[in-house]
């Protein structure tokens, strides 16, 4: 046998034991007469020593970082014990040492705190993957999928496998399509998640389906998105939305207490309106207070008041005006306000200024904008804020009331930031509820489904679906935890009248519903039972869990922010007898 025991379950209790290991060269240490190397594989580490004049303590010496080597030798009792190490208390005194793979110089340190750099990590990702923080991340990951099934499969679950290769869909992200070798000129599409699949086996009678499965995006990427990424997808029948709600907070509750121990709460539920209104965000991050406070009717009250030629412009013609309660921050100085006005005015945040009010320990207010509003009008602002002395108010304005409450919700998670309010080892979870049916588009110059289209309205909301469908709610939910989307769905739309009359809101001719989705429709004709689900993104739930930034640390083999596998080169050219083959020719678009 290559090994008799592993490199992390040696302990006292084993002293005297002649045990067989295997793994890679971690360090090595030379003192003399003695040679000690940290021997590692999955399991943990396990220090070896060599004892001079022994043949094992020459070839020790001869060993570099991340040689593959078997050991044999007796269990002794460290005297340095190594309270880091969950083996700390032993080593292992060596007789016999077989080199089974020599190794050159790794390009970056394999340890928790390495001297490689993003790039270099991704392009040795199979060296990266050696470090014990990574693989922990995979190993939570299993963890977690495991408890999914082990949940799933106890409330009635049944995991049914959906095809990789689809047609492609309007209403959503780009597809990634795949040329069709016996199909000249036709393309299959990779599925952006099983949505329509997963409906019909609703109408097969399944009753209870999930997957964890890959989809797939063809969308610019960031820290928490990637080109493929893996959801835990289910559906049900016969079902409202509390059956749902129910049944997958119970999943999420079964995750903390098995992966963290940690018993949730009964979860808050907040309506979109209001997730918008205090906190500009359908993603709301609700480990901390700070939520805005809407001050346009003071501001614009003290102006009608005023000549025009002494009005504050910026106020007086705002739309919105809102403002965050930055609680004890009365003492930021003028610096560190210049800071967090520059922030909100970055390209990518967009905001125009920001105006700020300071509450004086003698109950003052001292703002940013004095020499246009009384002491009166400044505290009319305070007492709406419920600011109290020490405090900080931040205030933002603008004509288009959603943009302006997106930039003060980047301002206010700056704050929270700087402010240590934003512990990833803090749980904050909860389910947003009542999403608008739809949305309008610039772009398209349309109403777009907010969701997808096969989102079922509010039943309520339906007669308005003829006279006002942009206010439509839609019977849709996300769960939000730490302002981050985990999961989101919906009750589906089971009658084939209605879904119809969605396709003709959104822009549909009968002739272009019946070409994309006519399968769908036709199978409702059969008797589709009412039916809604949901998707987790696996790879975002881990790295909450994990205390990430990013979700490419739980990911085996992630892409880079170009969307490329710098360690396996993809995507590439493909041979010109391979593009022959699918009768492809991209000669025309290759640059010159």
């Amino acid at each position: 046998m290559y090994r008799t025991k592993t490199c992390g379950e040696l302990r006292l209790t084993n002293t005297g034991e002649t045990v067989t290991l295997a793994g890679w060269v971690q360090r090595i240490r030379k003192m003399g007469g003695m040679t000690f190397i940290d021997l590692r594989d999955r399991y943990g580490i396990t220090q070896l020593a060599f004892n001079q004049g022994t043949e094992a303590f020459e070839q020790a010496n001869a060993l570099g970082r991340e040689y593959v080597i078997q050991v044999t030798g007796t269990v002794i009792e460290r005297q340095s014990k190594n309270a880091q190490l969950e083996t700390g208390e032993i080593e292992i005194d060596v007789q016999k040492l077989t080199v089974l793979n020599a190794a050159v110089t790794p390009p970056f340190t394999i340890e928790d705190e390495t001297d490689g750099g993003d790039d270099i990590r991704m392009k040795y990702r199979y060296l990266d993957l050696r470090r014990s923080c990574v693989r922990k991340n995979l190993e939570l990951r299993h963890r977690m999928a495991f408890e999914v099934r082990r949940y799933l499969d106890q409330q009635g679950f049944l995991e049914v496998e959906t095809p990789v290769l689809v047609n492609s869909t309007p209403e959503g992200a780009r597809d990634f399509v795949v040329p069709s070798r016996m199909n000249p000129g036709q393309f299959y599409a990779l599925p952006q998640s099983p949505q329509i699949l997963k409906q019909l086996l609703m109408v097969s009678g399944f009753d209870r389906y999930f997957q964890i499965v890959k989809c797939f995006r063809d969308e610019d990427l960031r820290a928490d998105r990637q080109p493929e990424f893996t959801q835990i997808d289910c559906e049900m029948s016969f079902v409202e939305q509390e059956d749902v709600l129910n049944v997958f907070e119970g999943m999420s509750r079964h995750l903390f207490k098995t992966i963290l121990n940690i018993d949730l709460p009964k979860l808050p539920r907040m309506t979109w309106q209001d997730a918008m209104k205090y906190y500009g965000s359908d993603k709301p991050d609700t480990r901390f207070g700070m939520t805005f406070v809407e001050l346009q009717d003071i501001f614009h009250a003290a102006e009608a008041k005023k000549p025009e030629e002494e009005r504050f412009s910026v106020f007086a013609t705002a739309k919105y005006i809102g403002g965050i309660c930055a609680t004890g921050c009365a003492s930021y100085t003028r610096k560190q306000l210049d800071q967090l006005t520059e922030f909100v005015r970055r390209p990518q945040i967009g905001a125009k200024g920001m105006v700020y009010a300071r509450v004086e320990q003698d109950g003052s207010v001292k703002s940013s904008v004095d020499k246009f509003y009384s002491q009166d009008v400044l505290q009319a602002v305070a007492k709406e804020m419920n600011a109290q002395a020490g405090d900080l108010l931040l205030i933002l304005s603008g004509e288009d009331t959603m943009k302006t409450r997106k930039q003060l919700s980047e301002l206010r998670l700056e704050m929270g930031r700087q402010l240590g309010l934003r512990d990833p080892k803090k749980f904050s979870c909860l389910w947003v509820i009542d999403f608008p049916m739809y949305e309008w588009s610039d772009e398209e110059n349309r109403l777009m489904a907010m969701h997808h289209p096969f989102t079922s309205p509010k039943p309520e909301d339906i007669p308005l679906m003829d006279t006002d469908p942009a206010s439509v709610r839609a019977n849709a939910y996300d769960m939000v935890i730490n302002g981050v989307e985990v999961g989101g769905g919906s009750i589906r739309i089971h009658d084939a009248k209605l879904q119809e009359k969605t396709f003709e809101i959104l822009g549909f001719t009968p002739e272009q519903a019946q070409t994309k989705f006519g399968f769908l429709m036709n199978a409702f004709k059969y008797g589709a039972p009412p039916h809604g689900g949901l998707a987790y993104g696996l790879d975002r739930f881990v790295s909450l869990f994990a205390g990430l930034d990013s979700i490419r640390d739980c990911i085996a083999f992630p892409k880079n922010n170009q969307g490329r596998d710098v360690m396996l080169g993809a995507p590439g050219e493909l041979d010109p007898i391979q593009l022959d083959e699918l009768q492809l020719d991209i000669r025309k678009s290759r640059p010159q």
